[in-house]
């Protein structure tokens, strides 16, 4: 299966999304901010998707300047994004090539297939 990164400074909602990642067969790595993320991005070792929260604590764009880095890195990275606010065009004009979206909340089934969809 694939090697995904988390990003999501939301405890409960990161360690929900690493168990569900897990329980799909995935290997997860988890980080509350570009700081950590950065570590995991900067190490070798497979990454094959990142899942970002849009929002993220103290970065004006968030989930955005994770992204942008994390390909600069790793070009070849799949990006999934997520927040709680609705999906308008201006948030999907700063996606990165590819990237995708899901709706907060969702369920480990609604992730699952969105990962799934990511990853194909």
């Amino acid at each position: 299966m694939a090697s995904v990164l988390i990003v999501e400074d939301e405890p409960f909602t990161r360690q929900n999304a690493e168990w569900t990642m897990e329980d799909l067969g995935h290997s997860a790595m988890v980080a509350s901010d570009l700081g950590e993320a950065m570590v995991h991005l900067s190490a070798p070792g497979p990454i094959d998707a990142l899942f970002v929260d849009m929002r993220l604590g103290t970065l004006a764009l968030g989930g955005y300047e994770v992204a942008n880095q994390a390909i600069t890195l790793r070009p070849e990275l799949r990006v999934l994004y997520t927040s709680g606010t609705p999906l308008t065009a201006e948030m999907t004009d700063r996606f990165v090539p590819g990237g995708q979206f899901i709706q907060k909340p969702y369920s480990p089934e609604q992730l699952g297939i969105s990962m799934g969809r990511l990853l194909d």
